[in-house]
């Protein structure tokens, strides 16, 4: 087994809340709430509904389900309930400069072990402050193959990790859950997102799942081979895997606090062309009929999410032109405008065909780590208006208030809570490190439902 892992495990294993700098914590406790409300939004699609009342039979009970009813099941499924509803919307957080959604991966797993094993909210915070600092490092040393989506890959092996820490096992034990979890990773696709395949929301789910499972077939004896990460990641489900920088500023740099934030409700590298179309909207002011062509240049990514007609909501989250729309005619890309009634939207419709996105190869050789657009709106009278950015305002290098990921919070929660639930669950996220125990958490959310 390779010492850069064995380095990380024992991180992940032996460091203590008391040791993450407070401004982290603080970072760390916003990312929960905002993981939170889109879970609890994410909830609501059908599909997600329908497999809940699927599984209910045989779920079993003790873990909660973050839903309306706030059903019981056993640790695994809860877990993998919670990530597909988490992954359903489009609206998770991720890292900034390398792909990757860890929150939405780790979160369910260690809430549902924390839950079941009757853990504090400072273990629980702990773990998932941990975990994501895994995967993040997992992340940025792995090469994915060009059409592998990253949920349930390297994200996936740092989730395990995170449940080990949840249920206290020591450095070996950690490193052993995580080698055996590299026999779980997936192989998710992004022609899923343009063909509407909402078959994939379930890869980031099963990190949870592996969050939960991991650890157990640990501690009931299973072995892993010593260099399980490494062939994993490197030869079978990836281009390459390098370590040497894996525990670089171990301790010092936080990977939770280099992530990106969500206010579009659609794929990340669809937001700097809405940042600059938005832009180019407040000048112009225009009504959508008015519009004769929206043309957009940006980085190779960005750019083969052009289809103009997207198959279903899912797909629509994957399209440039189906979100450029909807912000022309609704005001915004946000949840609520974003949703299935858009896809039905004549107006929207009609406009999505005036979108045209092209590559700026310019753009793309300085992606990802600037990730630029340019938009030029053509008006019908001949007006003419034009904005460009390097990159959008998600991120750690840009970002947003923590006021406006509050009103996120408030909007999303408010789909399954009741206004004042909403407030007080919001409280309850803000001292979770001081939670005795996390089914204090889940009982405030019981009492906290609509009907």
């Amino acid at each position: 087994m390779g010492r850069k892992i064995e380095e990380l495990a024992r991180f992940a294993a032996e460091t203590r809340w008391e040791d993450i700098p407070a401004p982290v914590q603080g970072h760390a406790r916003l990312v929960f709430l905002d993981t939170l409300g889109v879970i609890l939004a994410g909830s609501e699609r059908p599909e997600v509904r329908q497999l809940r009342e699927r599984l209910a039979p045989a779920a079993g009970s003790g873990t909660t389900v973050l839903a309306r009813g706030w059903p019981g099941a056993e640790p695994r499924t809860a877990a993998l309930l919670n990530g597909i509803a988490g992954r359903a919307i489009e609206l998770c957080e991720g890292l900034r400069l390398v792909t990757g959604q860890p929150a939405v991966q780790i979160l369910p797993g260690v809430l549902a072990v924390a839950e079941s094993a009757s853990g504090s909210g400072r273990e629980m915070m702990a773990a998932f402050v941990l975990g994501y600092d895994v995967a993040g490092r997992l992340c940025s040393a792995f090469t994915p193959r060009p059409l592998a989506h990253q949920n349930g890959q390297a994200t996936l092996v740092a989730a395990a990790a995170a449940g080990a820490r949840m249920r206290r096992l020591d450095a070996a034990g950690v490193s052993l859950a995580m080698r055996i979890a590299a026999t779980l990773v997936l192989t998710p696709s992004y022609t899923s997102t343009v063909a509407g395949a909402t078959a994939l929301n379930v890869a980031g789910a099963m990190s949870g799942f592996a969050c939960t499972l991991a650890p157990e077939l640990a501690l009931a004896g299973f072995e892993a081979q010593d260099d399980a990460i490494e062939e994993a990641l490197g030869k079978l489900v990836g281009d390459g895997f390098k370590p040497d920088h894996l525990s670089d500023e171990l301790g010092t740099r936080w990977e939770i606090t280099r992530n990106y934030f969500r206010l579009y409700a659609c794929c990340n590298p669809i937001h700097p062309a809405l940042d600059s179309l938005q832009e180019v909207l407040a000048k112009l002011r225009p009504r959508p009929d008015e519009v004769e062509r929206i043309d957009v240049a940006t980085y190779r990514f960005a750019s083969i999410m052009r289809s103009p007609d997207p198959s279903n909501y899912f797909a629509s989250k994957y399209s440039l032109p189906h979100a450029a729309a909807v912000m022309v005619v609704k005001g915004n890309a946000g949840y609520a405008a974003l949703d299935d009634a858009a896809l039905r939207d004549p107006a929207v419709a009609a406009l999505r065909h005036r979108v045209h996105v092209t590559e700026d190869p310019a753009m793309s050789a300085v992606a990802p780590r600037l990730r630029p657009a340019r938009v030029t709106v053509t008006l019908k009278d001949g007006r003419q208006g034009s904005h460009a950015c390097e990159s959008h305002r998600v991120d750690f290098q840009r970002p947003f208030e923590e006021s406006e990921l509050r009103e996120k919070f408030h909007e999303l929660a408010g789909v399954v809570l009741t206004p004042d639930g909403v407030a007080h669950v919001e409280r309850a996220v803000d001292r979770c490190d001081e939670w005795p125990s996390v089914r204090e958490f889940t009982a405030q959310l019981r009492r906290s439902g609509r009907e």
